[in-house]
């Protein structure tokens, strides 16, 4: 399925005849990349590549260079309902730059409303909430990873690609201020979708020489979201978020049987939304064809005012989160 621009408004094509690819596993779950071979040598070695990161995540062995263990660690813990306010504390504390992030995030204009600064992480982790810590820290580690050295040959993809998250983490929250489901989780889940994308990016630095980027990048686009969804699988994150990662780019996915929207549709919403908000104005939002407008019951105009009021908080998000 491609998604693509056509007179100002989005149009579905459908791609078949297409063989099936082969499936991996994920704990209870499958992960099955919508590849299929590919020809020449270079995406040859590139498909074989991302075969072995899907067998391996699916095994639940994440190996992410560069990415801080203390992320982690944080996630787990605040997935824990056994966890104190003051092991979290002690837990970021640990980590100076990680504390320094979230008491900037706390104090930003974009999660403090009250204008009452924030001084101890106590008080900026009680403030934020489990899912925002999350974000911040997410932050925190896209930041390292920008800044790690190794990585520099992808550092500006990187920061296109947290750029790109927190306009899709933006819309997903408007749209879900809209349901009953937690905004805070959709802004989470819109940051994390492109986990895949990045995972894959990381890995592939060591394998520069043996594949071109455009065959790595022709493949990534069928591969990210499965990858993704495993690794929110292996890293705890709630079922619901890691099938929202896992079916983002389904957008064909069926309505029928199901009377309420779930995180899965706004992740689908949210994503073709950020994709008509590259097109240039005036521009027409043609909300058929999409089951996920039609479960979210947004119209045309919906979505336009939806894509405004992100955009009147998106500067205010980066701003907070980098």
């Amino acid at each position: 399925m491609r998604l693509s621009p056509d007179r100002g408004g989005l149009e579905l094509r459908t791609m078949s005849n297409v063989p099936g690819p082969p499936t991996y596993r994920s704990g209870n779950q499958s992960v099955p990349p919508n590849a299929t071979a590919t020809r020449g040598e270079a995406r040859g070695t590139a498909l074989q590549f991302l075969s072995h990161l899907a067998s391996e995540v699916s095994s639940g062995n994440v190996d992410l260079p560069c990415f801080p263990n203390v992320v982690i660690r944080i996630r787990s813990a605040l997935a824990d309902p056994q966890t104190t306010i003051e092991k979290t504390v002690i837990m970021v504390g640990a980590e100076p730059r990680l504390a320094a992030r979230l008491l900037q995030t706390a104090n930003s204009a974009a999660f403090n409303h009250s204008g009452k600064p924030v001084t101890d992480l106590r008080t900026a982790i009680t403030r934020l909430g489990h899912q925002l810590v999350q974000s911040a820290a997410m932050a925190f580690a896209v930041q390292q990873m920008k800044d790690e050295q190794s990585l520099r040959s992808i550092s500006n993809a990187l920061r296109e690609l947290w750029k790109q998250s927190v306009v899709v983490a933006s819309i997903c929250k408007v749209v879900a201020q809209r349901t009953k489901i937690s905004a805070d989780e959709a802004f989470l889940t819109g940051l994390v979708h492109g986990i895949g994308k990045l995972y894959i990016m990381v890995r592939a630095v060591e394998k520069s020489g043996e594949f071109g980027q455009p065959e790595l990048l022709e493949l990534v686009s069928a591969w990210h979201a499965s990858i993704g969804k495993a690794i929110l699988e292996n890293w705890g994150f709630a079922g619901e978020m890691s099938e929202a990662v896992g079916n983002q780019d389904d957008r064909e996915r069926s309505s029928k049987r199901r009377q309420d929207a779930d995180l899965s549709d706004i992740m689908i919403a949210g994503l073709a939304l950020a994709d008509v908000r590259k097109l240039p104005a005036p521009r027409v939002i043609d909300v058929h064809g999409i089951g996920a407008f039609s479960l979210l019951g947004l119209t045309a105009q919906d979505c336009e005012e939806i894509l405004t009021l992100a955009g009147k908080q998106l500067g205010l998000l980066q701003e907070a989160l980098g």
